[in-house]
């Protein structure tokens, strides 16, 4: 039975969603069957974003805690920097943007133990056309050279088992693949649907390059680190 979950919560100038987005993680620590902690990344802000960030945690210093990064590092960094800074059995990770709704991990939960990492597939993306098209080209090409079966692979709403979290083999663009790399591991990953919305305010952070010929050059990179990957059993130990 799981008992404490940490979602991680990147963020990078993003003032104008982290009012609503308090108020929407509110409403879903109140509900959660287990206990939750939200852990903020502060990945660089040049806006008031740190300063929303210190005063709303202020407020519930039992469940938020806020960890600044000495720059802008990028979406796996701060990633990687919450997973460092974790001490629950599970691990989440969410956007800021409320493009995807802290509530939606209430349908996570149930599905651990059983499985070691839960991937939501965003159902109705409410992108513009150029972002959709180039999303669905990236996750083709990826499934095509990796063949992982993941259908949203960067969905921004993912819980995972901290004992497979700290395992993963970390590079820039590590985002892309963490249901890929959890399978590495030999864990399962369940795929859920869910609802997707508007950006709630602000921009978006990606452009061409980062959609489409990032994606490229880290799939590469994936299979090259799955190639010589190290993955070994024990199946008995003198003493």
């Amino acid at each position: 039975m799981v008992d404490e979950l940490t979602i991680i919560v990147p963020v990078f100038n993003e003032e104008e969603s982290l009012p609503a987005f308090f108020r929407e993680l509110d409403v879903f620590v109140e509900n959660a069957p287990v206990v939750v902690r939200a852990l903020f990344i502060n990945d660089g802000s040049t806006d008031s974003s740190l300063k929303v960030l210190m005063e709303k945690c202020r407020e519930r210093q039992n469940s938020c805690t806020v960890l600044t990064l000495d720059g802008n590092y990028g979406l796996s960094t701060a990633i990687k920097a919450g997973i460092d800074h974790c001490t629950t059995s599970l691990i989440g990770y969410i956007d800021a943007d409320l493009q995807t709704r802290p509530a939606d991990f209430l349908a996570y939960l149930s599905f651990f133990p059983e499985y070691d990492m839960v991937n939501g597939i965003r159902q109705n993306r409410q992108d513009h056309l150029i972002k959709k098209l180039s999303s669905k080209i990236a996750n083709a090409y990826r499934r095509l050279m990796i063949n992982d079966k993941i259908l949203d692979t960067c969905c921004p709403l993912k819980i995972i088992k901290t004992s497979f979290a700290r395992q993963m083999p970390f590079f820039i663009g590590m985002h892309r693949f963490i249901p890929a790399l959890v399978q590495l591991q030999g864990g399962k990953v369940k795929q859920l649907p869910i609802a997707h919305y508007s950006r709630h305010a602000g921009t978006s952070k990606y452009h061409l390059w980062n959609r489409l010929i990032g994606p490229f050059f880290d799939t590469l990179a994936f299979r090259w680190i799955r190639s010589r990957y190290i993955r070994y059993g024990v199946t008995s130990q003198n003493s």
